[in-house]
């Protein structure tokens, strides 16, 4: 984590979770140069926690894990806790993006997002899915 600045910061918010958080990496064996190095930092941020444990799928071949998982493209990084609330991070978390994956990780390792009251008034009205996109870049 060297490379990504204040990566004692980093250690140890992710040494500090405690509960099991899986982070389950899509990739393709074609067609996606950049999914070597998302996997490399996947392998880094699980090696700073015993509570951070690694899946890896295949965007072509393992068809019922992205259904499941609903990605589609890679490489993907589903952030699951006990439970899948959705998070998703597309592309290489490395340099300043880390900061949002190191969030993700916290955010399912502490069970739910804290909304204010307002905001989950607005959220239990809806009667649909909706799929909200973030994106991020140093830039």
């Amino acid at each position: 984590m060297e490379a990504y600045g204040g990566s004692t910061a980093i250690e140890a918010r992710l040494a500090a979770i405690s509960v099991p958080v899986r982070l389950v990496f899509f990739t393709q064996t074609f067609g996606c140069d950049t999914c070597l190095m998302a996997r490399q930092v996947v392998d880094e941020l699980s090696c700073l926690s015993e509570q951070i444990s690694v899946e890896e799928y295949n965007l072509v071949l393992d068809k019922s894990e992205v259904a499941d998982y609903r990605v589609d493209r890679a490489p993907a990084i589903a952030i699951v806790g006990i439970k899948d609330i959705g998070i998703r991070y597309y592309g290489i978390p490395a340099g300043f993006e880390i900061e949002s994956m190191v969030e993700g990780i916290e955010l399912v390792a502490n069970g739910a997002p804290v909304l204010s009251d307002e905001n989950q008034a607005i959220l239990d009205v809806l009667d649909r899915d909706v799929s909200l996109q973030v994106f991020v870049t140093p830039t």
